[in-house]
């Protein structure tokens, strides 16, 4: 008894009791829809696992997501709602262009220049709604979802300006070569770099068939330095007491405002560089008009949400969001299906998440039920 009520208690106990809702309710969808819930899932896993270059493609769309989805979690962690990630990420994309189609430095410096401009629009974004958020007492939801369609349009308007636009198509142009944050993209194409991969027939296909970048290394590496910065540093304490309690966290002499404006300074910065990763690591390395949004900030809100607000936890929602997402294209191959499957699959997922103080709640029940009958 012990042992179940401290493995219910778990925070990944509710998350993986979600997930495996969010199945069972998909194959009630399927059953009734006509379809072979056991036939859908295999075309799901085997368009995930099946071959290399599908695992790679899962991780290349994974990444952006999981950067959309740090920035929401660290928000949470202070005490925002930061509903704006989708459009700080189009400012990324916007800025990485604007700057990788103007400059062609050699890498070494094209790279972290384009790269750090995505961040920095992102950045300004999520600046504009801390700020309004802490000297007007506007509140962070509305500022977010009006910067969202601010940062489509504005957008739409660079794809179509003279500087910038592709003749004869609805995209702008697209970043130079010295921008690419590709693995070894001119080596791999070259002869010396095919002979080189042919013996290896799963590496062969990774790196030829995808667009494999460093762009998961990246969002890695964020996912720990926002954990430091949360839990191991005094900066993360204060943003954590704001988050948790503001008027105590006030009393306690910590300047509300000032973290209040951080916090979003750097939520936006971290949906910022998902933009200019795109860009930069895969094609066709430039932006083009839309007509909605592509869902990468509002698909990192479900991965935060999924991930319980936790910096590492993301990286595992991010990645099976992003399988999800890859693979259900497969249930509509190989099956007939439609993938609206599996966005019925999500929702489910991240309902039952947002019911998870339910399962310690049954804990605690089965705790004290335990106590009364060692009594």
């Amino acid at each position: 008894m012990k042992t179940t009520v401290k493995i219910l208690k778990k925070p990944i106990t509710s998350t993986l009791i979600a997930i495996l809702f969010g199945f069972l309710v998909a194959a009630v969808v399927l059953v009734f829809a006509g379809y072979n819930p056991w036939d859908s899932f295999g075309a799901l896993f085997r368009g995930i696992f099946a071959k290399p270059k599908y695992i790679s493609n899962v991780i290349i769309k994974a990444t952006p997501i999981i950067l959309t989805g740090l920035s929401v979690a660290f928000a949470f962690k202070t005490g925002l709602f930061n509903i704006g990630a989708e459009g700080q990420y189009i400012a990324g994309t916007i800025a990485a262009v604007c700057v990788g189609v103007k400059f062609d430095f050699a890498p070494v410096i094209q790279i972290p220049l384009v790269v750090l401009s995505g961040v920095l629009a992102g950045a300004l974004f999520g600046g504009i709604i801390g700020y309004l958020k802490a000297r007007f007492g506007i509140h962070e939801v509305i500022t977010s979802i009006m910067l969202n369609w601010i940062g489509l349009y504005l957008s739409n308007f660079i794809v179509n300006t003279a500087a910038y636009h592709q003749p004869n198509s609805t995209s702008s142009f697209a970043v130079n070569e010295s921008s690419f944050t590709m693995l070894l993209p001119n080596w791999k194409t070259s002869k010396e770099g095919m002979a080189a991969l042919k013996p290896h027939q799963w590496l062969y296909e990774m790196m030829l068939k995808t667009d494999v970048n460093f762009g998961i290394l990246i969002a890695v590496i964020m996912a720990l330095a926002i954990w430091v910065l949360l839990y191991r540093s005094t900066k993360g304490y204060e943003l954590r007491a704001v988050g948790f309690n503001r008027d105590a966290a006030e009393f306690a002499g910590i300047n509300v405002g000032r973290n209040i404006t951080q916090a979003m300074l750097i939520a936006g910065a971290l949906a910022g560089l998902a933009g200019a990763l795109a860009v930069t690591g895969t094609s066709p390395h430039k932006i083009s008009q839309m007509a909605a949004f592509e869902n990468n900030g509002f698909n990192g809100l479900s991965v935060a949400l999924i991930a319980g607000s936790s910096p590492v936890g993301c990286i595992f929602a991010g990645l099976l969001f992003g399988g999800l997402l890859y693979g259900g294209q497969s249930v509509q191959q190989d099956v007939g299906a439609p993938t609206e499957i599996i966005n019925i699959m999500i929702g489910t997922i991240v309902f039952f998440v947002a019911l998870t103080k339910i399962v310690p709640s049954l804990a605690d029940r089965l705790e004290k039920r335990g106590a009364r009958r060692v009594k």
